[in-house]
């Protein structure tokens, strides 16, 4: 049953007073009248307005205009912000910027303010060679006359380490180094990054170069960066991968740096790191399927442990430590080792690394190349073995098990 209205000339006496009063203060109240969250006048998003304002700045970083940037900034620290962004995007030499407004991510807050998706390209000149498409998100503030932007990044997605920090930028011929960090910091990286170059070369001497590090400012921001769960790369000391997250051949691989942990492991350690994935960058791993995990992480091992002179007692301790409380594996190492919660993590590396070494010992050094780019390129693992190395996977399992029991028996007992 539906209630029926009372006559307007029914309102009672008391209601009414209350009524004209209350207008009566809105009218005469010194203070700016703020519309009910939940009535008409609520903030609207302004996408129309919010693209103008992803003009201006698109304009400004193509120009490596700071003060334009900062005409669309919202308070002092965005202004901030956006000032590091086209610095960034000078010293990165950062070509093809575009900003278009996709959507918006979020209700519109009382204060006038939401986030939206924002489809963002850019490439750094030198480097990629095709423009990355990657969705950011962009806060916006429409308070004003006009809509600005309040902030970059965040949320569920990827975003840009340029976008989010002052870097120090290094560049060579050959690599290229952008740093959240000191000086200092991105002296180092670039030196290493610098010698990883003609390492890889040496065994894959038509890699024309091209290597690109990022480093934020710690493992947290790293997760950000790639948008992953808190704590995913917090045992990883780098990572090689698309910058987008896409696994086509012309997305641009960086190498993304984990600093908590990769400096902890000394000048050899971070450059054995800083090569293994030179390594992975050289051969489109990043956005290669189909290529088994040991020969994956072996082959950078191979490359990146060739010219050291590290005691297998160091290089491939974690593995024989394993064995020897274990027993020899059955299987050649898979995915479920490499997974990065696995609790043997270190020794799976290791363990594929020996994999490679003795399909180079038995075949050489070019055969252990040739097979992996016959498989990366398609071709059946056992099938590549058998024309490349001479064996089969279960002759290659069996010597490569041979050769775990014997740095077993040659490696001393730590204590």
């Amino acid at each position: 049953m539906t209630a029926r209205p009372r006559p307007r000339w029914a309102v009672p006496v008391v209601a009414a007073v209350v009524v004209v009063t209350a207008l009566a203060a809105v009218l005469t109240s010194p203070d700016e009248y703020v519309a009910s969250p939940d009535g008409a006048d609520r903030p609207q998003a302004e996408p129309s307005e919010a693209a103008s304002a992803l003009r201006s700045l698109e304009e400004a970083v193509t120009a490596r205009d700071a003060d334009a940037a900062v005409e669309v900034a919202a308070d002092d620290e965005s202004a901030a912000l956006l000032r590091t962004v086209v610095a960034n995007a000078g010293a990165l030499d950062v070509r093809d910027f575009t900003l278009r407004y996709v959507d918006e991510t979020s209700g519109v807050a009382p204060d006038a303010t939401w986030t939206a998706a924002v489809d963002m390209t850019w490439r750094f000149a030198g480097f990629d060679r095709d423009p990355v498409h990657e969705e950011v998100l962009v806060e916006f503030d429409g308070k004003g006359p006009g809509v600005t932007v309040s902030g970059l990044g965040g949320g569920d997605r990827r975003t840009p380490l340029w976008l989010t920090a002052s870097l120090e930028v290094r560049r060579s011929a050959d690599t290229l180094v952008a740093v959240a960090g000191t000086p200092q910091d991105a002296d180092r990286y670039a030196r290493q990054a610098q010698v990883a170059v003609p390492a890889v070369r040496k065994v894959l001497p038509d890699w024309p170069g091209g290597l690109v590090v990022e480093v934020p400012r710690d493992a947290a921001a790293l997760d950000a960066m790639l948008a992953a769960e808190p704590g995913t790369y917090a045992d990883i000391a780098a990572v090689s991968t698309s910058v987008d997250g896409t696994l086509t051949p012309s997305s641009p691989t960086h190498v993304f740096v984990n600093p908590d942990l990769y400096g902890g492991l000394g000048p050899v350690g971070e450059q054995v790191v800083m090569t293994h994935e030179a390594t992975h960058i050289a051969t489109a791993a990043p956005v290669t399927t189909g290529v088994p995990v040991w020969l994956l992480e072996g082959f950078a091992d191979y490359v990146a442990l060739r010219d050291t002179d590290l005691p297998m007692s160091k290089a491939a301790g974690q593995v024989i430590a394993q064995v020897r409380a274990e027993g020899v594996p059955d299987t050649l190492p898979g995915p479920d080792q490499f997974d990065s919660t696995a609790t043997h993590l270190g020794a799976a590396y290791e363990a594929a690394w020996v994999v490679c070494l003795v399909v180079a010992d038995r075949a050489g050094e070019d055969a252990l190349v040739r097979l992996y780019d016959d498989v990366s390129s398609g071709a059946d693992v056992a099938q590549a073995l058998r024309s490349d190395v001479g064996v089969d996977v279960a002759g290659l399992t069996g010597l490569w098990q041979d050769r775990l029991e014997q740095l077993v028996a040659e490696t001393p007992v730590a204590g």
